[in-house]
């Protein structure tokens, strides 16, 4: 026999069938982007200066550089095709020359000038990569250009976890500033379910923005121009759970959304809340693991992609100390 507690959650679902998440705007983490974790990334851009590599006509390596500079683009990195200029991470690009083929290989360099990581291209036959019309080179920085963002995910990744106040290293730090629009009791009821469902070991809330590394706010909006085929009054309900980090930039967005039988909601929420609340909570989570990177391996010792499957790092124990601010 089912509980009247189990009565009631199921009944709130029912109220609610179709509330889901759907999908909202979850940012993938940008390896060259400061994002309020407390950590310093390694640059604003990535450098990539025209390839002196020997076989590598004028033409064929300024095609190079253009074609990695969109590539790189492509993959949210802030790649700019100009010399190096002094604090900028670069990528440096040679050949090397095997039979009749070139192989392009692509590395990541320092600030110092020091190889952090790397990677190969396809081998290409000479006769294509000295052709004028850079198509080789074109296809190669294309077919690399993933690849080299997982390099700088991963060379972000071990900078995260060799810093202490990292989120790799911690839990994030969350602010909720609590939700507007809902009719009936539902801003409060929101906000209270979320706030029991929302702390973890990989979360916990703050009480004040100062210092915290994300502020979530829920927006309601409730509208009764809905256009149905249902004999019964019905309303067309959203919920917008964004994400801000340190900065102010959003990191992500949740929505659910769904249409309800009309007022049924301008009194009390009830389980409704509550079966919301746990939904966005959860969300809220993933958006803030993906924008941070506090689960990306980094990058091996060699200076190698990350070994597929690499377990991330554990998770960090709850914290109730007062959270750092973000550094400049």
């Amino acid at each position: 026999m089912m509980s009247d507690v189990s009565a009631r959650r199921s009944g709130a679902l029912a109220a609610l069938v179709g509330l889901s998440l759907l999908g909202g705007c979850v940012d993938v983490p940008h390896p060259f982007r400061h994002d309020g974790s407390g950590m310093q990334p390694p640059t604003a851009r990535l450098a990539v200066p025209v390839s002196t590599a020997s076989g590598t006509d004028e033409a064929g390596a300024q095609a190079w550089q253009h074609a990695m500079v969109e590539a790189m683009l492509a993959q949210s990195v802030p790649a700019m095709g100009q010399p190096v200029k002094p604090g900028d991470w670069w990528l440096k690009m040679t050949t090397t020359a095997q039979d009749d083929t070139v192989i392009p290989t692509y590395a990541v360099m320092t600030p110092k000038g020091e190889e952090r990581g790397h990677m190969s291209g396809a081998a290409v036959p000479a006769a294509q990569w000295q052709a004028a019309d850079g198509q080789a080179e074109t296809r190669s920085a294309q077919d690399v250009a993933p690849g080299v963002a997982e390099l700088l995910t991963g060379i972000q990744a071990a900078q995260m976890q060799k810093d202490p106040n990292s989120l790799k290293n911690r839990p994030a730090h969350v602010y909720f500033a609590g939700v507007q629009g809902a009719p009936g009791d539902g801003d409060h009821a929101l906000a209270r379910a979320f706030t029991a469902a929302f702390p973890d070991a990989h979360e916990d809330l703050r009480h004040a923005a100062t210092g915290a590394d994300y502020t979530v706010r829920c927006t309601v909006v409730l509208n009764d121009a809905v256009t149905t085929t249902s004999t019964t009054p019905q309303q067309h309900i959203v919920l917008t759970w964004k994400v801000l980090d340190a900065q102010g930039t959003e990191a992500g967005a949740a929505t659910q959304i769904h249409d309800i039988a009309a007022h049924s909601l301008d009194s009390r929420w009830g389980d409704v809340a509550v079966a919301a609340a746990d939904e966005a909570a959860g969300a809220v989570r993933q958006i803030i693991t993906r924008y941070s990177g506090r689960e990306n391996a980094p990058l091996a010792a060699d200076g190698t992609l990350p070994t597929p499957g690499s377990a991330p790092t554990p998770a960090p124990a709850a914290s109730t100390a007062p959270a750092a601010p973000a550094q400049p």
